[in-house]
């Protein structure tokens, strides 16, 4: 449901754009999907550790030049090493997974030499971060797992290479995200690294 949510705003930041965007340009519009891994900074590094992650987006083209709009869910997974239980939970997890739910908007540029492209972007957003948690019952002898919803805005800065193939590009991208919230009493920031593929949707939104 959460996933949903994230991708139902991004449609509909994107659907808007088009609405107000006249122009022909070959890059029109991309879609993005990526994996990769987002490597915890500083002591974010304390309690997470990178895990496989996947990130879904568009590239929207705004005007005739390279400027594009660049709406991204960051679907990043972490190896979670508490350090301090939660209010009300007395024992800490080893080795748990987070995962985050974050929506960034960005502005960017795209200069293109033959068939390669180089871009950068900047742009903010927010979302949640789900981070495990445990009660144990000595009675029972049963733990009971569940998740907090970590919330926080972020702004994240990065860079990418494409390679041209026809109808599609293959990307390389790294960016900067930084977190305006705490999780175990530390600021979160992390670099996420992602290589994956943007399919050109150029020529099917001049039929529409």
């Amino acid at each position: 449901m959460k996933l949903k949510l994230l991708t139902a705003l991004a449609l509909l930041c994107t659907t808007l754009s088009i609405k107000v965007t006249a122009q022909n340009r070959p890059d029109k519009l991309y879609s993005m999907s990526g994996i990769g891994f987002a490597f915890p900074m500083g002591k974010t590094s304390d309690y997470f550790k990178p895990k496989f992650s996947t990130t879904l987006g568009l590239n929207l083209g705004l005007g005739d030049g390279g400027l594009f709009l660049y709406p991204k869910a960051s679907l990043h997974a972490f190896t979670f090493n508490q350090i301090t239980p939660d209010e009300g939970y007395t024992y800490v997890l080893q080795k748990g997974r987070a995962t985050t739910y974050l929506l960034n908007v960005a502005l960017g540029y795209r200069k293109f030499v033959n068939k390669w492209a180089f871009y950068g972007f900047a742009g903010a957003g927010g979302g949640f971060i789900l981070t495990p948690q445990v009660m144990v019952n000595s009675t029972t002898l049963q733990v009971t797992q569940d998740n907090k919803s970590n919330g926080l805005g972020i702004t994240e800065a990065g860079a990418g290479i494409e390679y041209n193939l026809g109808g599609a590009n293959l990307f390389v991208e790294a960016s900067y995200m930084y977190g305006f919230g705490k999780i175990q009493s530390r600021t979160f920031n992390t670099v996420p690294v992602t290589i994956g593929i943007k399919p050109n949707l150029s020529k099917l939104l001049r039929k529409l």
